[in-house]
């Protein structure tokens, strides 16, 4: 296989060259060039035709994000963006990741090539993803204007790369009396409050950060915490969210894995949906709930970024369903709702 050859964008000198660093140290990068600004950058784009951009946040002439909708506007290509720990930073990150950055990382508080290890691993994600123009992926489903969730019904979603632009197509189709959901999508610790609470503002249901003891109940949606924990769902009259502090599963931490495992053991009516993502984390676990009597779903290869996650889940049978993005909404909404307001209807 050819190398992924690489244009690493950063106004810093010493951030190119930490990065470039990093980048070199596998065999299978290929740093093609760097560029200081987003106007070197696009002729560099021109001259390299490189795979894959690494592209920082804050930059002169014109911001990262500007530059990025100019990208997936005009030359649509796998972006990682390379953010400040800042709030300011998280935010503008995950506003790239809505307009089509394959992933994120962040720059370290002691600059360090060790430091943008990480970024390794998401450069060769990148250019396997599959990347669209801005506005060729069909919008999601509204919300329905009147829908009464199953007040047992737990629903537990697991997403990866390309997981924030599925997460907000996903929950914008879902009404206030959503059902009661956790989510886990892998991303660093840095950025899930930040996610949580851009979710919180466009999607109707009340959308938060997990805490240990959060009762799970329709409305509510419930995202793993990056970074320290898994989250899990316990056993109960009322069923609460635990944040469990344990070795990464399939290299991650928190586990789609575990938390699918959890919610197997519950006993109770429940779907589990696995999107887009880089690997086989969620694979096993949606078996189970699937095993235990659960409803599943898979996004589509068509659709994903990363047709990861959803093959090796479809692959060992724990899959029912594979729909495309823009339908899982109303797929969801149908297999959670309330049995006796649906036999009202």
């Amino acid at each position: 296989m050819s190398p992924v050859r690489v244009l690493v964008v950063d106004d810093s000198l010493t951030m190119r060259g930490l990065i470039s660093a990093a980048l070199k140290s596998d065999p299978e990068i290929e740093v093609v060039g760097t560029a200081a600004d987003p106007i070197d950058a696009r002729a560099a784009i021109k001259a390299l035709n490189p795979d894959v951009i690494t592209l920082d946040v804050e930059m002169p002439n014109m911001n990262g994000l500007e530059f990025l909708e100019k990208i997936m506007r005009l030359r649509p290509m796998p972006v990682v963006m390379v953010s400040t720990l800042t709030a300011a930073g998280t935010d503008v990150t995950l506003a790239a990741l809505e307009i089509g950055a394959v992933d994120a990382v962040a720059k370290p508080a002691v600059a360090s090539v060790d430091a943008f290890h990480d970024l390794i691993g998401k450069v060769k994600t990148a250019a396997r993803s599959r990347v669209r123009a801005r506005g060729d992926t069909p919008a999601g489903a509204a919300a329905p204007q009147t829908y009464h969730a199953d007040p047992n019904h737990i629903l537990a979603i697991g997403s990866s790369t390309g997981g924030v632009e599925a997460l907000l197509t996903v929950l914008s189709g879902f009404p206030l009396d959503c059902p009661a959901t956790v989510i886990t999508q892998h991303m660093p610790a840095t950025f899930t409050a930040s996610f949580a609470a851009r979710l919180d503002r466009v999607c109707a249901p009340s959308v938060s950060e997990a805490v240990d003891g959060a009762p799970l109940k329709p409305g509510h949606i419930y995202l793993a915490p990056g970074g320290a924990t898994h989250l899990e769902v316990t056993a109960g009259l009322t069923p609460r969210c635990r944040l469990v502090a344990s070795d990464p599963v399939n290299g991650h931490r928190p586990s789609v894995d575990v938390m699918f495992d959890s919610v197997a053991r519950l006993k109770r009516p429940m779907t589990g949906v696995i999107l887009t993502g880089m690997g086989r984390d969620g694979a096993k676990g949606l078996l189970a709930m699937r095993s235990a009597g659960g409803r599943t779903l898979g996004q589509d290869e068509a659709t994903c970024v990363v047709y990861g996650m959803p093959k090796a889940a479809h692959e060992i049978g724990a899959v029912e369903r594979q729909l495309p993005l823009h339908r899982l909404s109303p797929a969801i909404l149908e297999l959670c709702a309330d049995p006796a307001a649906r036999s009202v209807a």
